[in-house]
């Protein structure tokens, strides 16, 4: 990211936290942190990261940039 206090570091931080919030926090009540630090890591992991298009990545998710890169690499490698 870029500097401290930067716009857009804040802004891309708070779509993220308020996705969370809309997507995990706000569905139901929990019963324990490790319960909710749980369910805040799959969502990430599972949702966010797999299906969140960018286009600063062509079009494509975080996931299938990083293959993408570790693949390509790999070949340079080899």
């Amino acid at each position: 990211m870029g500097r401290v206090a930067s716009a857009g570091d804040n802004a891309a931080m708070e779509s993220c936290q308020a996705l969370l919030q809309k997507n995990v926090l706000d569905r139901r009540r929990w019963r324990t942190r490790d319960e909710l630090h749980a369910a805040m890591v799959f969502w990430t992991e599972h949702t966010y990261n797999r299906r969140r298009r960018q286009r600063a990545l062509g079009k494509l998710t975080p996931v299938e940039n990083e293959l993408a890169f570790t693949d390509q690499h790999a070949a340079i490698a080899a």
